[in-house]
């Protein structure tokens, strides 16, 4: 689904090493290491996380695309080292043949052929998400460049919900997400409402005692965005259709909605549908965002709000159900390290891949192959705007020939 941009991942979860290569970016951005090392520390942090985040230290190396301080506009070549490598590179591996529900152990088998289902944890694994942190902190640095910010939050883990995110309603302004990105980014917990961590934690230690597993519900949202991004008039190229495929294809993530799309379905219409104003300044603007900033597949100008339902992890410490593939005889899984609950760390993921499907869309718009060029390309972009929505008013014809 992305048209300017190209993103590939290789490696695996206890392989010695994760590379990418981000192929698009424009010449001329330069950009700041620690932001990037920050977003994938957020990725490594969160009460309920597991031991292997006690051995990583994610990093990402540049060794291609980047010279003399700023991109080439080449393709950007990535690494981020496996530090648990060590301890499996010289270990006989056992066999693996208990396939996990909730896991592409056994689907990837089906797939692929495999005679030990290790060969589809290591590719499944979450550990991949590191590299799309990577390449995704490399677009929101790119965004910055107009203005645009992406933020995420905690809106729920299990049966908790954050209420500051209740109390925000069904439309919260722009300066109401603003708060949420900054309260969450050095937040534990991820979540917009600080007082609300220590009921978060509590669900979280009740999944602990229980040697189970608990998922939530995510949000990120999206400022400054310039209407006009996107486009209707094909199916792959409509924004809701990009960010969900996008937001879907992280491990977890079973459901998406822009803005609060499951509590308008039991609404009316006309409880809806965003009323459009004109101000005396001539801007036209809607009056409430209920639709998420998205419209016919095509930013508003409203700030874009996304929201991301994950499930609790597969891999739980109570055993499941399942079938020896060796022998064909009933059998419980076997439990593989794993986190108790990741959706804290899981919303620096969904900005990444947020942050990739926007930079792309903003790249489809503007064209250029340096930040010099798309710099006054942005500047003049047609807005939500009188001026700029000049209508002829008068009779015309379709004119088709039947």
């Amino acid at each position: 689904m992305l048209t300017r941009l190209r993103f590939l991942s290789a490696g695996e979860s206890h392989g010695p090493r994760l590379n990418g290569v981000l192929d698009g970016i424009p010449a001329g951005l330069v950009l700041d290491p620690d932001a990037i090392s920050t977003m994938m520390g957020r990725r490594q942090k969160g009460y309920g996380a597991g031991g292997r985040m006690k051995i990583e230290r994610d990093t990402v190396v540049l060794s291609g695309g980047y010279m003399g301080g700023q991109t080439t506009g080449g393709p950007l070549a990535l690494e981020v080292g496996n530090r648990d490598w060590a301890s499996w590179a010289e270990r006989d591996v056992a066999p693996m043949t208990k396939p996990r529900p909730g896991h592409a152990d056994l689907t990837a088998a089906v797939k692929y052929g495999y005679t030990d289902l290790r060969l589809a944890l290591e590719r499944a694994s979450a550990r991949e998400t590191a590299m799309r942190v990577g390449a995704g902190a490399i677009c929101v640095q790119l965004l910055a460049q107009f203005g645009i910010r992406v933020g995420g939050w905690v809106r729920r883990i299990g049966q908790v919900e954050v209420p500051a995110c209740q109390d925000a309603g069904r439309s919260p302004d722009a300066e109401t997400l603003a708060q949420f990105m900054r309260a969450a980014h050095d937040d534990e917990m991820a979540s917009p409402d600080p007082s609300a961590d220590a009921a978060l934690r509590a669900e979280v230690k009740r999944a602990i005692l229980a040697r189970d597993t608990l998922g939530g519900v995510l949000e990120v949202a999206v400022l400054g965005l310039p209407p006009g991004l996107g486009s209707h008039v094909q199916w792959d190229r409509k924004l809701e259709g990009r960010l969900a495929m996008a937001l879907m294809s992280i491990q977890a993530m079973k459901g998406v909605e822009i803005g609060p799309a499951f509590d308008n379905a039991s609404r009316m219409g006309t409880d809806v549908h965003d009323g459009i104003s004109a101000g005396a300044d001539g801007a036209i603007t809607r009056d409430t965002n209920h639709a998420g900033g998205l419209e016919g597949g095509i930013t508003t100008g409203e700030p874009l709000l996304v929201r991301i339902a994950m499930k609790p992890i597969s891999t739980t410490l109570t055993p499941r159900h399942t079938v020896d593939l060796a022998n064909g005889e009933t059998a419980q899984t076997e439990y593989e390290r794993s986190d108790i609950c990741a959706t804290p760390r899981a919303v620096p993921i969904c900005e990444a891949m947020v942050a990739l499907v926007l930079a792309d869309a903003l790249l489809e718009k503007l064209g250029g192959d340096s930040i010099a060029e798309m710099k006054p390309r942005f500047d003049a972009l047609r807005r939500s705007h009188l001026n700029d929505l000049a209508m002829d008013n008068v009779p015309w014809r379709i004119g088709y020939q039947s």
